[in-house]
């Protein structure tokens, strides 16, 4: 990473932050205390944000599952470029967050996409989001709270439609859907976050197994606490290149 200044300031009803070198500006009160408190310290999404400046090369294809505030499909887009960068969301309440912090950065060429991901379904298709307080944690198949309607996309179709060299992720557990078929791309590295708390050991071999037909292998270096890593294993057929 930049190793830049960190800091961070608040102009009107926003929050401005600056970290390795983005400019991050969130309207007061969507984020909790804690997500601002990270913000303010330079760690927040600080594994994602390695991830990406491990994974992500000049010219590569980029998928991001999970938006969030836009920071790492800008880091992303800065280091290939943002035409080559999709990033979906779920959370309404986020898309012109991230538009806003994308421009600033001048990464407004990155596609963002709205919609909630599963591993299948049908054109058209929308399903019930639940928003939590806070926007992290916002996931699908949770009970109460704030239910949005919104778009429905499968996985598959994304990959199929992008062929990413590089998938990040962090959906709240919908991963677990995304590893039925070997995915349709020229795929050279991937980092997601686990939620053991929505599934359990078998599910996360079934990940680990998935990739490994793939012939991708286990990342020590993206790899941290819930943040799992893999990489091509160099010289094995590319899937789907």
């Amino acid at each position: 990473m930049t190793g830049d200044m960190q800091h961070s300031g608040r102009v009107g009803d926003t929050l401005a932050f600056h970290i390795n070198g983005v400019d991050l500006v969130v309207p007061a009160g969507l984020a909790s205390a804690e997500i601002v408190e990270k913000l303010r310290a330079g760690s927040y999404e600080a594994d994602e944000a390695r991830a990406a400046d491990r994974c992500v090369k000049s010219g590569f294809r980029v998928l991001e599952l999970g938006t969030g505030l836009g920071y790492v499909a800008t880091l992303a887009a800065q280091r290939t470029a943002p035409e080559h960068v999709l990033s979906v969301e779920a959370n309404p309440d986020l898309l012109p967050v991230i538009e806003g912090n994308l421009s600033r950065n001048g990464c407004s060429g990155v596609s963002l996409l709205h919609g909630a991901v599963a591993g299948q379904a049908e054109e058209d298709e929308t399903v019930c989001f639940h928003i939590s307080e806070g926007f992290t944690g916002s996931r699908l198949g949770a009970r109460g709270g704030r239910q949005v309607e919104v778009p429905l996309i499968g996985f598959h179709d994304l990959i199929r439609a992008h062929r990413p060299h590089v998938v990040l992720m962090d959906v709240e557990g919908a991963e677990a859907g995304f590893f039925d078929r070997p995915w349709k791309c020229p795929l050279r590295f991937c980092a997601m976050e686990l939620h053991p708390r929505q599934y359990g050991p078998a599910t996360i071999k079934k990940i680990v197994d998935a990739m490994s037909a793939m012939g991708m292998t286990y990342d020590p270096v993206v790899s941290s606490r819930k943040i799992l890593g893999f990489r091509k294993v160099w010289g094995e057929a590319d899937t789907g290149a």
